[in-house]
């Protein structure tokens, strides 16, 4: 527990606005054991990448134990931080939801992300339950001794726009920031935002430090730096990265 415990304190260290905390996100132990070999400061996992690796779809699908042994393996692999993306807990109640994050510190993780959207239903959750979803995970994690990193992913930009246009998004996200922050976040995921006047705003605006995750034609890594975003996430583009590489060298007949 007191390698956790300064894990989760070095790991917290890392979110430094303006000098943003990589996550190259992975799937499996092999995974873990080769992006900490390339110097990583830490490991998170994505969600999407574990469940396809395993032949689930994303969303929950995969089960929480399956999960759970699969983190503990990346734990064990690694002498870096880990945290988990725990999708939306795996639960609709609070307590579920902190039942999850005591799994999950159990095995070893350091953080996680948990998101208020609802799995496989392409909606969001009402700030104010998320807000005690939130709570419960801090919670479970106060009653663990961890500073676990709570990582508040807001969908809001992620799903099927429900806000007349990207600035009343960016209210909502302000908002719903807030409310994670009083609730015991750490920090603030924002998937889906790749517009660098957006992030600069809510950068400035937010409680929490700022998540972004690299996209197809987003900004580069240098520019999301200089507008004080705090830690970047790559998500599911890894695994795709390594199977696209994996089938061309079957196709090819050799490596």
């Amino acid at each position: 527990m007191c390698d956790q415990v300064r894990k989760a304190r070095e790991f917290r260290a890392l979110h430094v606005p303006g000098r943003p905390v990589l996550i190259f996100n992975v799937w499996d132990a092999g995974s873990a054991k080769a992006v900490t070999e390339s110097g990583a400061r830490a490991l998170g996992t994505s969600s999407w990448a574990v469940a396809n690796a395993n032949g689930f779809s994303d969303g929950e699908e995969i089960p929480l134990p399956a999960v759970i042994d699969n983190l503990r393996r990346i734990v064990g692999s690694t002498d870096i931080p880990v945290t988990v993306d725990l999708e939306s807990g795996y639960g609709d109640d609070p307590a579920s939801v902190g039942e999850t994050v005591a799994r999950a510190i159990d095995a070893g993780a350091v953080g996680c992300n948990l998101e208020d959207s609802v799995p496989r239903k392409e909606r969001l959750r009402e700030a104010s339950l998320q807000a005690a979803r939130i709570r419960a995970a801090r919670e479970a994690a106060d009653g663990a001794r961890v500073p676990f990193f709570i990582n508040a992913r807001t969908d809001v930009f992620f799903q099927p726009a429900a806000q007349p246009d990207e600035q009343a998004m960016l209210k909502e996200t302000i908002e719903r920031a807030q409310r994670y922050a009083d609730s015991g976040a750490d920090g603030l995921f924002v998937p889906g935002l790749l517009d660098l006047q957006l992030i600069s705003v809510l950068v400035e605006a937010s409680p929490l430090p700022v998540n972004v995750m690299m996209g197809e034609g987003g900004p580069a890594l240098a520019s999301l730096a200089d507008r004080g975003v705090a830690r970047v996430s790559y998500g599911a583009q890894p695994y795709l990265l390594a199977m696209r590489a994996l089938r061309s060298a079957a196709a090819d007949g050799g490596l």
